[in-house]
């Protein structure tokens, strides 16, 4: 008698995060077929058709015909997957798929009895590979990509800090030679 005939061993995929890792746990644990980003859906394409972005679901159940996503990050992030998969909806009417938020993926430990996994599963310190070194941008030593710099309010902002920083020094150059005032030197 062969027992290993019986059984489906199945390599563990490399996650992206270990929320994914848990869910799969969990799936396993009550015998639901699962793959792991089984297939890859173009979104975006330029005028001759080349595919510009593209949207590869977390989870296929094929027992279920549904796609599962799941997000259990940054704010910035749920929004940028809301948006794929409005358009993978657009695109693909016909396909079912599921978005999980943070508090979906909370609920769902909490009804497995694994609530204290919760915070080492979600967010940044969730991620099973180190999150990639963004270089620093050459003004003031800030992030190319940090989102303060993006929007308006913070080009706003940096603008009236560099006003205020000229008004001060325009205000230390006229003091120079009032009693009490600073030398400015070159």
């Amino acid at each position: 008698m062969d027992l290993d005939a019986d059984l489906e061993i199945r390599l563990a995929p490399a996650f992206a995060h270990a929320s994914e890792a848990e869910l799969a746990r969990i799936l396993d644990f009550y015998a639901v077929a699962w793959e792991y980003e089984p297939q890859t859906f173009p979104i975006l394409f330029d005028r001759s058709g080349t595919v510009l972005e593209s949207f590869s679901p977390d989870f296929y159940l094929p027992e279920l015909d549904l796609y599962v996503e799941l997000t259990t990050l940054k704010q910035r992030l749920v929004r940028k997957k809301n948006r794929k998969l409005r358009r993978l909806r657009e695109l693909y009417p016909g396909l079912r798929i599921k978005l999980l938020y943070a508090r979906d993926f909370r609920a769902l430990l909490f009804k497995y009895g694994k609530l204290s996994l919760a915070d080492t599963l979600t967010g940044a310190d969730g991620q099973t590979t180190p999150p990639k070194a963004r270089p620093l941008h050459p003004i003031a030593g800030t992030r190319a990509d940090d989102p303060a710099r993006r929007s308006d309010h913070g080009r706003r902002r940096a603008r009236r800090i560099r006003a205020e920083a000229r008004a001060r020094g325009a205000s230390q150059l006229s003091t120079a030679g009032e009693p009490g005032g600073t030398a400015v030197t070159a």
